[in-house]
């Protein structure tokens, strides 16, 4: 490990704002946090609001800064893009503003029932390769609504093309609650302060003539459907949140 990174990793230890669990923590059990975010980590009884894959954790520190009677969560396993959103809060003074390090593949461990009122998804690997690994797909919405309140809406912002199609056809199939949708976000005559917020990579995707998707829904209920149509795959291919060909 680098030194730089090694500095990052021993600075999180010290934010209060910051939980680390990484999977060995909750391999049997769930996290001791868990129904109790509110009352023991914000101290307060306010809407919590995830973001999956935070990456460097700007969304949701932007969020948070728009929004000051809610609390947000960044998530993501990697601590060192984490650290940079987990300082950023702590420069900024925000008390609305944590981050989890774990797995998302063991959210469920971390969050009660009806503990959670929204999802965002910003800009997620689309694993064009491997459907159960996409953050919108069945596997992980089961594992949303165990923790979503009734009604609980989940946010997709993305760039590609292949993940909101995705997403719209398992949407659609399912008969979930479709409250916005667009192909074009800074087109979309509906764009708000939220939808305004733009990452790093983002503004790099947008310098590249990349336009931006977003769609919002909410879960239905029995069992969730996978789409079996063909989605054409993005001309780009993912090398994880830092580089796109």
């Amino acid at each position: 490990m680098g030194k730089g990174k090694l500095l990052k990793f021993n600075e999180l230890l010290s934010f209060e704002h910051v939980v680390q669990a990484p999977f060995n923590v909750v391999e049997h059990n769930d996290f001791q946090l868990k129904g109790k975010w509110g009352k023991e980590f914000f101290k307060n009884e306010n809407p919590l609001i995830l973001e999956l894959g935070c990456g460097k954790g700007e969304y949701t520190v932007a969020l948070a800064e728009k929004n000051p009677g809610v609390n947000y969560m960044g998530v993501d396993i990697k601590g060192a893009r984490l650290w940079r959103g987990a300082k950023l809060a702590k420069e900024q003074g925000l008390t609305n503003v944590g981050f989890l390090r774990a797995n998302i593949e063991q959210i469920t461990q971390f969050y009660g029932a009806s503990e959670v009122a929204e999802i965002w998804l910003t800009f997620p690997d689309p694993q064009m390769e491997k459907t159960r690994k996409r953050l919108t797909s069945t596997t992980f919405l089961n594992k949303y609504r165990e923790f979503l309140k009734p009604g609980g809406i989940i946010h997709l912002k993305t760039d590609s093309n292949f993940q909101y199609n995705y997403t719209r056809e398992l949407v659609k199939l399912n008969k979930f609650e479709i409250l916005a949708e667009t192909d074009d976000v800074y087109e979309w005559e509906h764009l708000d302060d939220t939808l305004r917020i733009r990452t790093f990579y983002e503004k790099q995707w947008l310098d590249r003539g990349i336009k931006i998707k977003y769609i919002a829904f909410r879960l239905g209920t029995g069992e969730f459907l996978e789409p079996d149509v063909e989605i054409e795959k993005d001309e780009y291919r993912s090398f994880g949140r830092s580089a796109r060909e």
